[in-house]
């Protein structure tokens, strides 16, 4: 079904905040639901496809910002450790995938409505939902700091980590900070991210694209 790679998505996927009243066919809401059970099984997640509801954000943020926003994924999961991580990194999976097949998304931290979102997935703690479906524009470019500004490698920098921070500077980060480091010694590469409440989220989002972008074969994590 996918009509692209992830590495391509990674490149075509933009914030998109208005949506057109377009439903998801079913065939792609199975798809979306298929690799959903997938990341919860494997991260141990409870994310969730909400459909044709409007109540994810305020009526002043519906007015302003999140126009034609009826889809959005709700993420969460039972609190533990690097639960934030895990989120971060499976949102994006999500979200490069869902490019693939020919959608658009936007990750919201913080101005969506906690209160009514968290009630859908009592007992589960929330940290973002991702509205999700045909966009009305494509997006565009956010802006970017320069790979060496966010990266450092002891010694010559190999092609696949300098791929990997291009592919990181790609990832969408809370208010568009930017506030990650990485750092590379030989076949090791360690994250670090810095931005309060929303570290965690940022660090498993960054650390999808950057694996992406140098490939997972190449390097190793520091441990935690």
């Amino acid at each position: 079904m996918p009509d692209m790679t992830m590495n391509e998505a990674m490149y075509q996927r933009h914030t998109v905040r208005k949506y057109i009243d377009t439903p998801i066919p079913p065939e792609i809401v199975d798809a979306l639901e298929e690799r959903i059970k997938e990341q919860n099984e494997r991260y141990g997640l409870t994310i969730r496809l909400v459909r044709g509801d409007t109540g994810a954000f305020p009526a002043v943020i519906r007015l302003l910002f999140a126009k034609g926003v009826k889809n959005y994924l709700i993420m969460c999961g039972g609190e533990s450790r690097n639960l934030d991580e895990r989120l971060g990194y499976s949102g994006a999976d999500l979200m490069l995938y869902a490019q693939t097949l020919g959608l658009n998304t936007w990750w919201v931290g913080g101005t969506f409505h906690r209160k009514k979102v968290s009630q859908a997935v009592s007992g589960k703690k929330v940290t973002g939902v991702i509205a999700i479906g045909y966009g009305a524009v494509q997006g565009v470019p956010h802006r970017m700091k320069r790979p060496q500004e966010v990266s450092a490698f002891a010694g010559t920098a190999p092609a696949w980590f300098q791929k990997g921070v291009d592919a990181a500077l790609l990832a969408p980060t809370a208010l568009a900070k930017q506030a990650f480091f990485i750092k590379g010694t030989g076949r090791s590469v360690s994250i670090a991210c810095d931005h309060g409440i929303f570290s965690g989220t940022d660090k498993g989002l960054v650390k999808y694209h950057f694996e992406l972008g140098a490939g997972r074969e190449n390097f190793t994590w520091d441990m935690d």
